[in-house]
């Protein structure tokens, strides 16, 4: 079962928002991006110099990932794995306390943090995968 949801930001390729292989569910890699190519957390100040926030990117990354995970039956309980993508390694504090919001130590996934030079549009600093299971 491959999954593309059109309240979602279309894929920029060949790919499904979240596919099923037996009792496993991979997510995409995932953005802030929005249905109208906009991005959370990434906004124009006065002068035209845009301003990222990678609180709201990591939290809205987040939230879409759990719709995917949602319109399959499942949630982030479910998460088993999570790969992280910083253009930045100066925004890994306030991502780590977003995640927080979103995943304890106890319960939570394992996860990778890397640092990567670009993402697939300039308004992104993270990116998100992620693997969960969910017997079917």
């Amino acid at each position: 079962m491959n999954t593309i949801l059109s309240d979602k930001a279309k894929p920029l390729g060949n790919y499904p928002h979240i596919k099923r292989v037996g009792d496993f569910l991979y997510v995409s890699g995932t953005s802030s991006r929005r249905p109208d190519d906009t991005h959370a957390g990434a906004t124009q100040d006065d002068s035209g110099k845009w301003v990222y926030d990678i609180r709201v990117q990591t939290e809205a990354v987040f939230q879409t990932i759990e719709g995917y995970l949602k319109s399959v039956g499942a949630d982030l309980s479910h998460v088993v794995d999570i790969t992280s993508f910083l253009v930045d390694m100066k925004d890994f504090p306030d991502y780590n306390e977003t995640y927080g919001k979103f995943f304890n130590k106890e319960t939570g996934p394992a996860r990778t943090t890397v640092a990567v030079h670009q993402l697939p549009h300039p308004n992104i600093i993270v990116e998100i995968k992620a693997i969960a299971y969910l017997p079917i």
